[in-house]
C-alpha cells in the first residue's frame, strides 16, 4: 500500500531551483545592459569622428569632429555691426486738448428767435450765430435816451441861468448865495446827465447782447436749444459749444528723470513731436514741443507737457487719445540687430564671430533701443560680425557654421551637395 500524502521535496531539489532563478535574473540584467550600450554606440560614433564611428579622422573633420565646419559646429545667423545714429525719443500717451473752448451762453435773457448756424460748421470770431427777442431791450434803450435828453435840456437851462446870475453879481445886483446855489444845481444836473448816458450805454449793450456772436474761431457742436425757448445767462449748457481745432494742442506726461534732457534739448533747437495712432504704426500729425508745466506730479512722478500741431486737415480731434513721440536729438554709436544682444549674470553681451569662425563672448554696454536695432555704447567695433540667430546654442570659444555657407567655408552646402550628386553620376 502507498501513503495518501506525497513526501516533501528533497533539499537538493530546492537548491537547484534557487540556482536556476538566479541565473535567469543575471541573464535579464546582462541583456538590458547590452541594449543600453548599443543605444549609446551611434551617438558616440557620431561624436567621435569618422563615418564608421571609429576614433580616426574622417571626412567631416579631425578627431572628435571639433574642426571648423565639423560635426560639432553650430549653424548661426550673423550680421555686421555698423556705425550709425538712433533718435533720442520719449514715448508717451497724450490727449488732444483744444487751446480754447467756448460755450454760447447769452448774456441777457430772452426768447430764442433765430439760429444762424449749422451744427458742425466752422465759425469765425464775431460771427452772429443766434438772436434773441430784442424788443424789451430796445424799449429800455429808447427810455434811457429820452431820460438823457430831458436831463440835458434841464442842464442847458441851468447853465443859462448861472451865466445870468454871474453878470448880475458882478453888477452887485444879487447876493453871492444865489450864484453859488445855481452853480451847485448845474453840477448836479451834469452828474445826472452822465448817469443817463451810462444807462443808455447799458441799454445799448443789452440790445447788442440779444445777437449772440462767436467768441472764438472754431468748430461749433450740436445745438442744445431750439427756436422759441427762453434762454438766459444762468444756463450751464448754453446753446452750443465752439472748440478751436486749428491749431490744437496735445498734453502728455514726461518722466521726471527726463526733464533735464528735455529742457537742454529745447534750449538747443525746436523739438519735433509726432502724434501716432493707437497701434503706433501710423503717424497722424507732425508738430513741435511747446512747454513743460511748472511742477512735478508727486503721485505719478511726471511733468505735464504740451505740444502744438497745425492740424490743418483736422487729423486730431478734441479729447482724442494719441501716442506721442518726442524727439530730443540723435545719439551716435555702433548699431546691431536687437536679436544680437543677450543678457547674462554679468550684464549684456554679444557673440562676435572671428574670421576663423570662432564665437567669442563680448561684454557690451547697451544704449538706445528701437524695435529693430540697439545702439552699443562700448564693447564693439563697427564692421565686426555678431551672432543674431542661434546664439542660445553657442558657447564662448566654440566654432560656428554660418547659415548658407559650406562646411569648409567655400560654396554653400546646397551647391556642394549638388556637385557630389553630379560626380556620382546621379
Amino acid at each position: 500500500m502507498t501513503d495518501a500524502a506525497s513526501p516533501p521535496p528533497a533539499p537538493r531539489r530546492r537548491w537547484l531551483g534557487t540556482v536556476v532563478a538566479l541565473l535567469l535574473m543575471a541573464a535579464l540584467v546582462g541583456g538590458a545592459y547590452s541594449l543600453v550600450q548599443r543605444a549609446k554606440a551611434p551617438t558616440a560614433g557620431a561624436a567621435g569622428g569618422g563615418p564608421g564611428g571609429g576614433p580616426g579622422p574622417g571626412p567631416g573633420g579631425g578627431p572628435g569632429g571639433g574642426g571648423p565646419g565639423g560635426g560639432g559646429s553650430t549653424t548661426v545667423g550673423t550680421a555686421r555691426a555698423t556705425a550709425g545714429e538712433l533718435p533720442v525719443l520719449i514715448d508717451a500717451l497724450g490727449t488732444v486738448t483744444p487751446p480754447a473752448t467756448a460755450t454760447l451762453v447769452p448774456q441777457v435773457s430772452g426768447v430764442l428767435t433765430e439760429v444762424l448756424f449749422t451744427e458742425g460748421q466752422m465759425v469765425s470770431k464775431g460771427q452772429v450765430l443766434a438772436r434773441l427777442d430784442a424788443r424789451p431791450y430796445q424799449q429800455a434803450l429808447e427810455q434811457a435816451r429820452g431820460q438823457r435828453a430831458r436831463d440835458e435840456a434841464q442842464l442847458a437851462a441851468a447853465r443859462v441861468t448861472q451865466a445870468r446870475y454871474e453878470r448880475l453879481w458882478q453888477q452887485d445886483s444879487i447876493a453871492r448865495q444865489e450864484v453859488d446855489t445855481q452853480t451847485a444845481l448845474v453840477q448836479q444836473l451834469e452828474g445826472t446827465v452822465e448817469a443817463d448816458r451810462a444807462s443808455e450805454r447799458a441799454a445799448q449793450l443789452n440790445v447788442d447782447f440779444s445777437s449772440i456772436r462767436a467768441p472764438i474761431t472754431g468748430r461749433i457742436g450740436l445745438r442744445t436749444v431750439d427756436v422759441g425757448n427762453l434762454v438766459g445767462s444762468g444756463s450751464t449748457t448754453g446753446i452750443a459749444t465752439i472748440t478751436q481745432i486749428t491749431p490744437t494742442d496735445v498734453v502728455f506726461a514726461v518722466p521726471q528723470d527726463r526733464v533735464p534732457d528735455v529742457l537742454a534739448a529745447q534750449r538747443r533747437s525746436r523739438l519735433p513731436v509726432t502724434a501716432l495712432d493707437r497701434g503706433r504704426g501710423h503717424p497722424l500729425a507732425e508738430g513741435s514741443f511747446l512747454t513743460l508745466d511748472n511742477q512735478i506730479n508727486t503721485t505719478s512722478g511726471t511733468v505735464r507737457a504740451k505740444a502744438r500741431f497745425a492740424n490743418a486737415g483736422g487729423e486730431l480731434f478734441p479729447n482724442q487719445f494719441v501716442n506721442v513721440r518726442l524727439q530730443l536729438g540723435t545719439a551716435a554709436g555702433v548699431l546691431v540687430p536687437v536679436t544680437a544682444v543677450r543678457t547674462g549674470p554679468k550684464g549684456d553681451y554679444v557673440y562676435v564671430v572671428s574670421p576663423a569662425r570662432v564665437a567669442q563672448m563680448r561684454t557690451v554696454t547697451r544704449g538706445l533701443t528701437t524695435v529693430e536695432q540697439v545702439l552699443i555704447a562700448s564693447g564693439l567695433q563697427a564692421g565686426e560680425q555678431v551672432v543674431t540667430e542661434g546664439g542660445d546654442r553657442v558657447k564662448d570659444g566654440s566654432r560656428v557654421q554660418l547659415a548658407g555657407a559650406a562646411p569648409g567655408g567655400g560654396a554653400p552646402a546646397a551647391s556642394a551637395a549638388s556637385a557630389a550628386r553630379r560626380a556620382s553620376g546621379h
